[in-house]
């Protein structure tokens, strides 16, 4: 659904374009305005510290009605964590931040790939309130998969690959 492979069978399409005919220019527009992803393998920028990691993607523009990054930081734990660099932090901080980063822009659809995979359930909680929050102020849809339910997450559909 971002773009990335072409490797599957079906549709895609958005605002009834199939994404498969999407040019790169086209692709990296949807990516700045329509789609937001927390990649599994997260893409963070490890010599560069957490604060610059987050803003990279508000440079796209910032969200609709979202707490800031220094409330977004403080409610997941890592406020403390701004000026470090994001390749000493535990995975589990390296998440959170992924998560706040993939908030900062505007988004209809927000991808979530093992979003949570090395948080402990009070952080899980408040990493899901979270991205609910932001999603409704957005307007905007969430995709989540993962290896397990998410008891907490309350979707509209569930679909088991």
């Amino acid at each position: 659904m971002y773009g990335l492979r072409k490797d599957y069978t079906g549709t895609i399409e958005l605002d009834k374009s199939k994404l498969s005919s999407f040019d790169v220019e086209k692709l990296a527009a949807m990516r700045q305005s329509a789609i937001s992803v927390v990649f599994q393998d997260l893409r963070l920028f490890p010599q560069h510290s957490v604060k610059e990691n987050i803003l990279v993607k508000s440079r796209l523009g910032r969200a609709n009605n979202i707490p800031s990054l220094e409330e977004m930081c403080e409610s997941l734990g890592i406020a403390s964590k701004l000026e470090q660099t994001s390749g000493t932090c535990s995975y589990g901080e390296q998440q959170r931040v992924a998560i706040i980063r993939a908030l900062q822009q505007p988004f209809d659809f927000l991808l979530l790939d093992e979003p949570f995979s090395h948080l402990d359930e009070k952080n899980r909680m408040k990493a899901m309130s979270l991205i609910v929050q932001c999603a409704e102020a957005n307007n905007a849809a969430i995709i989540f998969a993962d290896l397990k339910p998410i008891e907490f997450f309350k979707a509209n559909h569930h679909y088991f690959l």
